[in-house]
């Protein structure tokens, strides 16, 4: 059965297949400078460290201290790990995979 999102909508399906036709990290850079703004960009990339970070056991204090994380973003990426739609856990399967 196919994964269907509580905020799914054909905008944000198209916006998430153009996402998937970005072949390389330059491309990503091109489509999300013009995208997001640069805190948001920052943002989702904290959060993902956040997450890697959870997921191997690190303290909320020393994830605070490395990532400048405030503790809402920290507990708020812990109960999306807990209790999401695992798409944080999917995607650090993957990049441990290909940065072994």
């Amino acid at each position: 059965m196919a994964y269907k999102s509580k905020f799914a909508t054909k905008e944000i399906d198209k916006l998430f297949e153009a996402i998937l036709t970005l072949k390389s990290v330059e491309e990503c850079y091109k489509l999300f400078e013009d995208l997001c703004t640069i805190k948001e960009i920052q943002d989702m990339s904290q959060r993902l460290l956040v997450a890697k970070l959870l997921n191997e056991g690190v303290s909320y204090q020393n994830i605070s201290k490395e990532t400048l994380a405030s503790s809402a973003t920290i507990s708020r990426v812990a109960k999306s790990l807990s209790y999401g739609a695992d798409g944080y856990k999917l995607v650090l399967e993957r990049t441990s995979k290909t940065t072994k």
